[in-house]
């Protein structure tokens, strides 16, 4: 075995705990296991613990592979190495004396060269109509090198064997013996079959174990019900509300024993008088008349409070919502604390009063009215303070609703259809605006998060205290979980939409924010369905703006692997450059292009190309009309500004280079690919990608540059008719050459692939920080670990995708998360027979990168899952 590394499959073992026993030898001393219930070409030697009538043993035999003994694995545990597989391999014995070897005659001659295998010479025509049963035979005969034909073979006279069930007339009509199933047991172990008491059923088959009994309905309602009880669980939990209740029997208010002289107090200037009155007079049930309270504000917003003033403010507010949840309250208290929680001057509601609270810590001028500058400590102190507050008051409301299902109703809970007067509601959604996640007033907290998120990052030391832009993020988090919280159970598709909608507003408004500002943002996101959809977004821009084209479907643990793991390479290899420097590459505070390239002043007018701020009616920029008009030099003017979008969309979703791919505009197409970074290829409107553009119109050329780049992965799109770009292509010839070209591409990325060297580390590290980050986050959002522990249910997963095709299994399936989850399982299973990651680069395996090897233990213990699975079956 010295120079190879052995390759295990397993049969026949039932029990569960012998099996891990060996699977887990087999890794200990360097070799490879290989689950599942059909024979692999690539096994190299059969664990069974005797003669079976199964497809991997027969298969094994007729290709001259080992088959042994448990005890060769465990015996070579012991000696610390591999021994010699001849005393293990598998026997019967057909009389007291002797013992037969039914494996070893035709592994002997393979391995002498004699032969290739056991059919070597076969050409079977196979007529089974089953397609399971005639799927299993094809495997077998392959194994022993036979040329299995569809029926009709191509020709008559090619074949030696007919093997049919049932034996009829139509299968005894051709020109070769027409044999039963039968044969090939007889053919591999001649008269000694007997012996070995195979049970060989009436129809002339090996008993192959099959699985029975699946109720794919059944299963499919099993996952369906695990899916929806997994995404109704709380996502963030905050136990210093699970004390909170609502006070029992509270005491009326008698403001003329309790505040007969705060209102004269406040009329006299004695400020801190007044509000040591009110902090004394506090109980529960009890509330302080709004008029005195918005006079206390104001004094500590005015900037002449002292810094116990505003402790003491603070402390009477917390004390208000602990004893006056108004989560657990009726209107009255709701509209109280509505009324406190406004601007005491301008009083025009809730969000205005929170966008000004959060543009005074981040030293902004857009407040609702002018405010004694510059930013005073004390003031600072009252707006942090009233931020941190309002983050208490909201993240109170989410804790009362994602509690209701989970703790029983004394208080602590509200039931979903009394949250209509929330103030979550209140402040981000209008009373039309509530199917929708990204309003107005999300966006704008969005574009504040973004410019606290540079202003910390670029104040702070190296310990990164990003103490606003961690409020914001909290603040996004919440609002973004009672939303979903509130959809999930009536439209998952809306709440889809809401998370992905999101997270492209947030990706299309950071483009000129440095990628390392957005990955210690991600890294800082509590909820990990916030996460999930924001690292996405980033990690797919990111690739975008170093020219990688990532598969443009939906996303799962399968695009993971195949498409951004293997994007990792491009990032490891792409040219260094400005973009990883902290805070924003260009303009300070613009996350628009358009307006980055106005305010560019350091740009010599002439250099600017006329009309280029111009947006016609459809919403063609400049660049659009030019690559219609196929005016490169133009185009080639625009490119070399900085801050031009490449991407840029018009109201139909058209980018440039789709116009340039429709419009025949091949210069065009070839300044865009050359631009750093490089345009999305994969990018659909409608289901037309750019490559389709360009077919629908007879532009072959530009196809051949755009595979030439991207490779087969644009040959895999389809459109809103399930058209391939090679189903638009009627010659044979140009199937040819489009072919041809995406090899050319594929070349490409395989030699990228091969390079061992890393020439941008900042740029690796910062994708494998967002990789492993989605990667975690994914499985928790769907489920995928618990899942993996659910016993039976899961077990009946992986035994029917063991037995059946993926599609199979799901076909007929109407929910799309069980449909999700089966597709996650089955990737799994691939990773753990060792499939998926032979595209990865050696650059990124080799890298020494404290995150990117962070990124490799997830993805080997992902592998491992898998393997963990197959070993159970």
């Amino acid at each position: 075995m010295a120079g190879c590394i052995p390759i295990f499959q397993i049969s026949g073992i039932k029990s569960r705990e012998k099996k891990k026993v060996l699977v887990q030898g087999i890794q200990r001393l360097g070799g490879k296991y290989i689950g599942g219930s059909v024979y692999q070409h690539d096994s190299t030697h059969l664990i069974i613990p005797q003669v079976l009538s199964s497809e991997k043993f027969l298969a094994a035999c007729a290709a001259g592979k080992w088959v042994l003994t448990p005890d060769y694995v465990l015996d070579s545990v012991k000696n610390g190495s591999w021994l010699a597989e001849g005393p293990y391999e598998v026997s019967i014995s057909t009389c007291a004396t002797s013992s037969f070897y039914p494996v070893r005659q035709w592994r002997e001659k393979v391995a002498s060269g004699r032969i290739t295998g056991a059919f070597q010479g076969w050409r079977v025509l196979l007529m089974i109509q089953e397609p399971t049963r005639r799927a299993m035979f094809k495997r077998l005969l392959t194994a022993g090198r036979a040329k299995v034909y569809p029926s009709p073979p191509p020709s008559p006279a090619s074949v030696t064997h007919v093997m049919a069930k049932p034996i009829t007339v139509d299968s005894k009509s051709h020109n070769a013996p027409c044999y039963p199933v039968t044969h090939i047991i007889q053919h591999l172990f001649g008269s000694n079959c007997v012996d070995m008491k195979f049970n060989i059923p009436d129809d002339g088959s090996p008993e192959v174990k099959k699985p029975s009994g699946f109720d794919l309905a059944k299963l499919e309602t099993e996952l369906k019900n695990y899916v929806v009880k997994h995404e109704s669980r709380p996502r963030l939990v905050f136990l210093e509300f699970l004390g909170c209740h609502d006070p029992f029997c509270p005491q009326p208010q008698t403001s003329e024993t309790d505040f007969s002289n705060v209102g004269i107090m406040i009329e006299c200037g004695l400020f801190g008088e007044a509000l040591d009155s009110i902090r004394s007079a506090l109980f529960p049930g009890l509330l302080p008349p709004v008029s005195y309270l918005s006079s206390l504000l104001e004094y500590a917003q005015q900037g002449n409070a002292t810094s116990a003033f505003i402790k003491s403010l603070q402390k009477v507010l917390y004390n208000l919502l602990i004893n006056n949840p108004p989560w657990l309250r009726h209107t009255s208290v709701k509209k109280y604390f509505t009324q406190i929680l406004q601007c005491p001057r301008c009083k025009t509601g809730l969000w205005p009063f929170l966008q000004t609270t959060i543009s005074y810590c981040l030293s902004s001028e857009l407040t609702c009215h002018p405010f004694p500058g510059p930013a005073l400590p004390t003031l600072l102190h009252f707006h942090s303070g009233l931020l941190a507050f309002f983050l208490k008051v909201f993240q109170g409301e989410l804790h009362s609703v994602t509690t209701w299902d989970f703790v029983p109703h004394e208080g602590r809970g509200v039931p979903q259809g009394s949250t209509s007067g929330f103030l979550l509601y209140g402040t981000f959604w209008t009373i039309w605006e509530r199917s929708t996640l990204l309003t107005g007033a999300v966006k704008q907290l969005i574009q504040l998060l973004l410019q606290a998120a540079m202003k910390d990052y670029t104040c702070k030391d190296e310990t990164l205290d990003m103490y606003l832009a961690d409020t914001l993020l909290d603040l996004l988090s919440v609002l973004v979980e009672f939303w979903c919280q509130q959809n999930v159970k009536i439209n998952q598709k809306l709440v889809d939409k809401g998370l992905t909608d999101l997270a492209e507003h947030f990706a299309v408004i950071s483009h000129d924010v440095s990628p390392v500002v957005l990955a210690e943002l991600v890294v800082r996101i509590h909820s990990t369905r916030l996460k999930l959809v924001i690292a996405d977004a980033i990690f797919r821009t990111l690739c975008c703006r170093n020219g990688f084209t990532v598969l443009d479907e939906p996303l799962s643990l399968k695009k993971m692997m195949l498409s951004y793991l293997p994007a990792l390479g491009n990032l490891a290899l792409s040219p260094t450059g400005p973009h990883l420097k902290p805070g924003l590459t260009r303009q300070g505070s613009s996350c628009s292009v358009q307006s980055s390239l106005v305010n560019e002043r350091s740009l010599e007018k002439e250099n600017i190309p006329r009309g280029l701020n111009r947006v016609n009616a459809a919403g063609e920029t400049l660049l659009h009309r030019a690559c219609k008009r196929n005016q490169v030099e133009t185009v080639l003017q625009i490119l070399a500004l900085p801050g031009t979008d490449v991407n840029i969309k018009d109201h139909a979703g058209w980018t440039p280079l789709h116009e340039a791919c429709n419009h025949g505009s091949a210069a065009c197409v070839d300044a865009l690919l050359r631009h750093h970074p490089t345009p999305m290829l994969n990018s659909q409107v409608g289901g037309v990608s750019p490559l389709h553009d360009a077919l629908l119109n007879g532009h072959v050329d530009i196809a051949k540059m755009l595979l030439e780049r991207a490779g087969s992965v644009l040959l895999q799109q389809t459109n809103q008719n399930g058209q391939t770009a090679l189903d638009l292509v009627s010659s044979s010839n140009q199937r040819e050459t489009l072919l041809c070209s995406a090899e050319v591409g594929e070349a490409a990325i395989r030699n990228m692939a091969a390079a061992t060297e890393v020439s941008n580390l900042p740029l690796l590290e910062l994708g494998s920080t967002l990789l492993a980050h989605l990667i975690f986050s994914y499985q928790q959002e769907r489920g995928l670990s618990g899942f993996m522990h659910l016993g039976s249910r899961a077990h009946g997963l992986i035994r029917a995708l063991e037995a059946q095709p993926l599609q199979k299994v799901t076909s007929g399936w109407t929910d799309q998360r069980a449909v999700r989850l089966a597709e996650d399982t089955q990737t799994l299973l691939e990773l753990g027979r060792g499939n998926y990651l032979g595209q990865l680069s050696r650059a990124v395996k080799e890298c020494k990168g404290e995150n990117t090897l962070f990124l490799m233990e997830i993805v080997e213990d992902l592998k491992c899952r898998g393997n963990a699975l197959l070993a159970d079956l």
